[in-house]
This record gives structure tokens, C-alpha cells and sequence, in this order.
């Protein structure tokens, strides 16, 4: 009775384990990390990268077309930190915020865009990174660590006092507050995205192609709200953190 109870323990443990969809493993060492999502992101992240290199190799007084949407983009970035943070602390963060919002959409829009399915792999299939919840995850993640460094850097362990304010009784729902944080971040970007990539994938299966773009459109634009909503609330959380119980 007691290897079957065993066994049964650690069935369950393997099956807690959060998966959705099929995916292509790779083995790196004694860890299996899931291949599309590497490869996706590679992708973004390189896109990303030339960009970049080609918008500012050659910066110019007078900018032209392509030099002024490299500086809308980075003043828009620039806003985010500023109105969240806060305008004494905000430049130090702007690389961490812009690099999530911009990581982020590129992720949502190449799972909007590029059709994905149309490539066979041997197992799984290619989507948006942000299609994956251990993504999505190790994203809040970041920025929960982000957030404690903020605090823990501009008031040390001062900044702990935060959780016995205003008052003591208060201190299981200020901890626990701490945890929801990256839950909610990582699951309402999940979520959205998952959710908009079924309802393409149904519509195109149901009717023909040109009747779901006004989907995809929509989707895009949602994809756009998202990682707006994912760099916001880091901003905030950081600022909040800065905030600390220094400035009481």
C-alpha cells in the first residue's frame, strides 16, 4: 500500500504541473524547456535588435521618417516610466519597461500575424511566446524581483515596514498582496492571448479567410493593450515600491 500511495504522489505531482497545447521539448541537461517558445522569441528578440541598430546608426539633426517613429516610440516608453514612477526616478528604469512592452507586443503581434501553423514541426506547433503561461510567468516574475530591488535599494530594509502599514492587522493581506501581484500579471496576458489566438484559429477553420481579419485586426489591437497594460503595471509597481516608507 504504501509504493501504490508512492506512486500516486507523484502521479499527482506530475500532473500539477501547468501545460497547455502540445509542444516540441528540448533537452538542455536534466531540464526539458519547450523549443517553440525559444525559437519564436529568438525571433522577436532579433527583430527587435535590427531595429533598433538600423533606427539609430545614423541619428540626424533633422531626423527623417524612420528616425522620428524610433523617437515616438522611445518618448512614448519614456511617458510610461515618467507618469508611473515618478519624474526623479523614472530614467533609470526606462531600459527595464521599454524592453517589456516592446518584448511583449513583438510576441503578441508574431502570433497575430504570421501564420505559424503553416510551419510542421515534430512535435508542437510555433505560436506567440506570450501563448505560453511560463512565459508569461517568468515575465511577472521579473518584475516582481524589479519591484523589491526598487524598494530594497532606495530604503533597505526599511522598505518591509510597508507591510505593518497603516496599521499591524494589516500585514497577512499586504504579504499576500505581494503574491497576487505576478499571478494576475502573468495570467491576465496569458489569457488574452490565448483566448484571441482560439478564436482566429476557430473563425478560419469555420468560414472563409478574409472573413476573420476583422478578428485579427481586433486582435492586434488587443495585443497592443496588453503589453501596454503588463509595462504600465510594472511601472506602477515599481514606483510604488520607490514610494516606500522613506517618504512617510
Amino acid at each position: 500500500m504504501n509504493y501504490e500511495y508512492l506512486n500516486l504522489l507523484f502521479s499527482s505531482i506530475e500532473i500539477s504541473s501547468v501545460e497547455v497545447g502540445k509542444h516540441l521539448y528540448w533537452e538542455i541537461g536534466n531540464y526539458s524547456v519547450h523549443g517553440q517558445v525559444f525559437i519564436v522569441s529568438w525571433l522577436v528578440i532579433s527583430v527587435l535588435i535590427i531595429i533598433s541598430i538600423l533606427g539609430t546608426r545614423n541619428l540626424q539633426r533633422k531626423p527623417g521618417k524612420f528616425q522620428n517613429f524610433m523617437e515616438f516610440i522611445l518618448e512614448f516608453l519614456q511617458d510610461i516610466a515618467k507618469n508611473q514612477i515618478g519624474e526623479h526616478e523614472y530614467r533609470s528604469w526606462i531600459p527595464y519597461i521599454s524592453t517589456i512592452f516592446l518584448f511583449i507586443l513583438g510576441s503578441n503581434w508574431a502570433g497575430a500575424l504570421i501564420p505559424w501553423k503553416l510551419i510542421i514541426l515534430p512535435e508542437g506547433e510555433l505560436a506567440a511566446p506570450t501563448n505560453d503561461i511560463n512565459t508569461t510567468v517568468a515575465l511577472a516574475l521579473l518584475t516582481s524581483i524589479a519591484y523589491f530591488y526598487a524598494g530594497l535599494s532606495k530604503n533597505g530594509l526599511g522598505y518591509f515596514l510597508r507591510y505593518i502599514e497603516p496599521t499591524p492587522v494589516l500585514l497577512p493581506i499586504n504579504i499576500l498582496e505581494d503574491f497576487t501581484k505576478p499571478l494576475s500579471l502573468s495570467f491576465r496576458l496569458f489569457g488574452n492571448i490565448l483566448a484571441d489566438e482560439l478564436v482566429v484559429s476557430v473563425f478560419t477553420l469555420l468560414v472563409p479567410i478574409f472573413v476573420p481579419l476583422p478578428v485579427m485586426i481586433l486582435g492586434l489591437f488587443a495585443s497592443s493593450i496588453q503589453a501596454l497594460i503588463f509595462s504600465t503595471l510594472s511601472a506602477a509597481y515599481i514606483g510604488e515600491a520607490l514610494e516606500g516608507h522613506g517618504d512617510h
